[in-house]
């Protein structure tokens, strides 16, 4: 989903970063407040930082839309540290990429950070959230968190495209060919980030249950052998 540079107009282009900007504001400040409660909290984000720019680092082109599809692994940074700080993760694992890697732009910086950081983020959280209240497992609300993310986040993307390129034509058709030049990539990449969200919110309850519990994830009573 990253959006090419050039792609969007700059009244758009703008428009998407001052959209952005309330929510890096909140993030910073998520983020300085619990890293007061806990030092080790700012480290964990980088870390976090470097896994989510791993797993958006593999983009499969979507000439016909300018763009490229890719995991996200926003789900998953979410559901650990929340979807404030979870917007910063994603501000900078896309700034580091457009700056070095070419993926993306600077201009598209505010767009691409709003599909993926913010409408992906709150999308794999809440989805989380909600299927752990019902009683769903750490693997099943896990896959479908990053699943509902990835895909979240590429409607948005679909849709910010289809609002900066259609000039006069019909916003939602435009927007429907867009969704459908990343049906074929987009659909299995759902599905593996799926995986890997459940895979890695389960393997750190089979080996750093306290670090699920430190962020709330899990409850006391959810610790291997408090069961």
């Amino acid at each position: 989903m990253h959006i090419s540079e050039g792609i969007l107009s700059f009244p758009w282009a703008l428009a998407w970063f001052l959209v952005l900007v309330p929510f890096l504001a909140l993030g910073i400040r998520r983020l300085n407040a619990l890293a007061r409660e806990d030092l080790s909290m700012k480290p964990l984000v980088g870390l976090l930082t470097a896994v989510v720019f791993i797993i958006s680092c593999m983009p499969i082109p979507v000439p016909t839309a300018g763009t490229c599809s890719h995991p996200c692994g926003t789900g998953v940074s979410a559901i650990l540290v929340g979807p404030l700080v979870s917007v910063i993760i994603a501000a900078v694992s896309l700034l580091i990429q457009a700056l070095f890697l070419a993926h993306g732009g600077l201009s598209t910086l505010g767009a691409n950070t709003l599909s993926m950081g913010v409408v992906g983020s709150f999308a794999g959280w809440f989805t989380f959230r909600a299927l752990r209240r019902v009683g769903g497992s750490l693997a099943v609300a896990g896959f479908i968190a990053g699943l509902v993310a990835d895909w979240a986040t590429y409607a948005t993307t679909s849709l910010l495209l289809a609002l900066g390129i259609r000039g006069e034509s019909p916003l939602w058709p435009l927007f429907a060919k867009v969704v459908l030049a990343f049906l074929p990539t987009q659909l299995p990449l759902g599905i593996l980030e799926g995986v890997i969200t459940a895979g890695m919110v389960t393997l750190l309850y089979r080996k750093r249950p306290d670090l699920l519990l430190k962020m709330r994830v899990i409850t006391e009573k959810e610790v291997p052998g408090n069961a």
